[in-house]
């Protein structure tokens, strides 16, 4: 299974209701959410779904992605991709989900222990990821992932450019 993830953009430091799934993506935030997916889209990547958090700021992160790969109808939300989420959690549901490629979007500290989770094969090891970033996985949904890319966001914008 080829696993792509993608740690939501800049966001406001508080919500105007004050909590912190109600946060919302800066304008810088939502101007790169924008090009990041257009770079990940020139990596014409074979993604068939679109797991994201339902916090507000990862959902605005993901729609673009969504549209850039022509994946509107393939997003969907999951409480397993919430900030404080057991990795495990995140693991069983893409086991259930049967597909050879998905792109997860969602926050840190989860992102980062996913992503050391699968690294090394077991918990423990964190590898955080910065706002608007990527990694590239490729796992087979038991032990170790072989990281294939780690893109930071400017690197997924200059890509948007070409």
């Amino acid at each position: 299974m080829e696993i792509w993830l993608l740690r939501h953009a800049a966001a406001e430091d508080r919500a105007p209701s004050g909590r912190d799934e109600d946060r919302s993506l800066t304008n810088d935030g939502e101007e790169r959410a924008r090009e990041v997916a257009r770079g990940l889209a020139a990596l014409e990547p074979s993604i068939e779904a679109i797991l994201t958090s339902p916090y507000r700021r990862a959902r605005q992160t993901a729609e673009p992605a969504a549209r850039e790969l022509d994946l509107a109808d393939a997003l969907q939300e999951s409480r397993a991709l919430e900030p404080d989420r057991d990795p495990e959690e995140t693991l069983a549901e893409l086991r259930k989900l049967g597909r050879e490629s998905v792109l997860l979007v969602g926050h840190e500290p989860h992102l980062g222990t996913l992503l050391g989770r699968l690294v090394c094969g077991r918990s423990g090891l964190t590898m955080p990821m910065k706002k608007a970033a990527v990694a590239r996985l490729i796992w087979d949904g038991r032990g170790r992932a072989a990281l294939k890319a780690l893109l930071p966001p400017k690197v997924l914008a200059a890509l948007s450019k070409r």
